[in-house]
């Protein structure tokens, strides 16, 4: 009979990596592992999601967040755990435990409810929770043999603000990313041409300062 696994994450911590070239955080997620033999390696998954109705919010951030749950008051309907991203690795052997780093891609596309979100808090924890799932690999009597991480494997782990802020900072310093459809991007180009203007950002500064001259 092949050995059965018990297999237990949890998050230690999350950090930016630093030498990435792109936006990455990097999740230490520690790992149990009781069976009679050793683990030879093991595939995981990660779904994270943010659980935004585990923490308090100033009215600063309140405002910032009506793009996605509306007014306060309609919250307590609105605020909903969301995705916010899917994530892998592979981990080599171990017996007993490990600590391995989980890579974390993001992206600062305003266009995405996580990216929005996490840019409307200005302190305290983003409430996150991990989904585990995946493919331990071990070697049983008769050969190698696979066991899948039970589908209840999750843990909760409440990230601070500064980390998401400090990678933003080290990748977009004192900018910010939108998606723009093509119509719009050429309408923006042949507006920022025709007014003599160097670049994007002159061409949206004027749009808006225009904009708010018109506003009684």
């Amino acid at each position: 009979m092949s050995p059965v696994y018990s297999t237990t994450f949890a998050v230690l911590g999350i950090k930016p990596e630093p030498y990435a070239v792109a936006p990455i955080l990097s999740a230490r997620v520690g790992i149990a592992a009781l069976g009679e033999d050793p683990v030879h390696a093991i595939a995981l998954r990660a779904q994270v999601r943010i659980e935004p109705y585990r923490r308090t919010y100033t009215d600063e951030e309140s405002a910032g967040l009506a793009d996605l749950f509306g007014p306060r008051e309609r919250w307590q309907d609105t605020q909903r755990s969301f995705l916010w991203m899917h994530c892998a690795t592979m981990i080599p052997g171990f017996n007993g435990g490990t600590e391995v780093d989980l890579p974390m891609p993001c992206t600062y596309d305003f266009e995405v409810t996580g990216s929005k979100y996490l840019h409307a808090l200005r302190g305290g924890t983003v409430p996150l929770i991990f989904l585990f799932s995946g493919t331990v690999f071990f070697k049983g009597q008769t050969g190698f043999a696979v066991q899948q991480i039970p589908w209840d494997r999750e843990d909760k782990f409440d990230m601070p603000v500064s980390v998401w802020q400090d990678l933003v900072a080290a990748h977009f310093p004192n900018s910010g990313w939108v998606r723009l459809s093509r119509d719009t991007l050429d309408g923006l180009a042949a507006y920022k041409s025709g007014h003599g203007m160097l670049g994007f950002d002159d061409a949206v500064t004027h749009l808006l300062a225009s904009s708010a001259e018109e506003i009684p």
